[in-house]
C-alpha cells in the first residue's frame, strides 16, 4: 500500500522515530523505519544517527533495492529485512524496526511469546508473536525468514535483532511496536509469579474468527 510523499508524512517520520527513542526502545544509532510511496519507492531514516536526532535532513528516498535517489546519506543495513516484508505484502504501507527492552530479551533468550493469554491482544494480532531464528546480517536466511513471516503476521520477534511490526502506515506499525512490548512485559511478569494461564484453544479460535471478521488478518482487504 503506497502512500504520497508529503511534507506531514516527512514530518511523520521525524515525529516517530523520536517517539522511538523517548519510549526507551532504541539506543545509540539502534532502530528505523520506512515508508512506502509511490512507485514502490520507500521514505526511510539515514543510518548512523540517534532517532532523536533525526530531522527531515536524514530521509532518504530509495528503491526497494537499497539504491538511494534522493539524499546524501546512507541507508540502514537492515533495508533489506524491510524490502522482504513489503515485498511478501502489498498491503503493507510502513515498516518499524526497535529494540524495545522486554521483547527484544525474549528473542535473545529463546522465550517465546507466542502464547495466547489476553484476548484483546488475540483480536489484534492474532495467537501470539512468533520469533524469527537468529540469522547473521545480510543474508538470503534473513530476508527468507522475515518474508515468511510477513504473510501471516504483522509483528515478529527477530532473534537477536529486537522486533519488527507492519502496518497500514506508520502510526499502526508504531502502535503494534507498542502492544508487542507491552504484551511481552505481562507475559514475562506473569511467567515469574508462577506461569501463564493461556486460553482454551476452542476461545482463541473464536478470537481468530472475530479478528477475520474485523479485518485485522495480513493481506485482508479494507473497507
Amino acid at each position: 500500500m503506497s502512500q504520497v510523499l508529503t511534507p506531514r508524512l516527512r514530518s511523520q517520520a521525524v515525529l516517530h522515530s523520536k517517539k522511538l527513542h523517548q519510549m526507551g526502545w532504541v539506543a545509540n544509532h539502534d532502530g528505523n523505519l520506512s515508508i512506502r510511496i509511490s512507485g514502490d519507492r520507500l521514505l526511510i531514516t539515514a543510518t548512523g544517527i540517534s532517532k532523536v536526532d533525526i530531522d527531515d535532513a536524514a530521509l532518504l528516498i530509495t528503491d526497494l533495492d537499497g539504491k538511494v535517489l534522493e539524499g546524501r546519506k546512507k541507508p540502514f543495513s537492515e533495508l533489506e529485512l524491510h524490502s522482504a516484508a513489503y515485498r511478501a505484502r502489498e498491503d503493507v504501507g510502513a515498516v518499524l524496526h526497535a529494540h524495545p527492552p522486554y521483547a527484544t530479551a525474549m528473542g535473545v533468550a529463546g522465550a517465546s511469546l507466542q502464547v495466547s493469554v489476553l484476548p484483546e491482544f488475540v483480536v489484534s494480532l492474532g495467537a501470539g508473536v512468533p520469533t524469527a531464528g537468529l540469522c547473521l546480517p545480510k543474508t538470503p536466511e534473513s530476508r527468507t525468514a522475515v518474508a515468511e513471516l510477513a504473510t501471516r503476521h504483522n509483528a515478529m520477534l527477530l532473534a537477536g535483532n529486537g522486533v519488527l511490526t507492519l502496518g497500514a502506515d506508520l502510526n499502526q506499525a508504531y502502535l503494534r511496536m507498542e502492544l508487542v512490548e507491552h504484551y511481552a512485559k505481562i507475559v514475562t511478569l506473569a511467567r515469574q509469579m508462577g506461569g501463564l494461564c493461556e486460553l482454551a484453544p476452542a476461545h482463541v479460535q473464536k478470537l481468530l474468527e472475530a479478528r477475520r471478521k474485523a479485518g485485522l488478518e495480513p493481506g485482508a482487504p479494507k473497507g
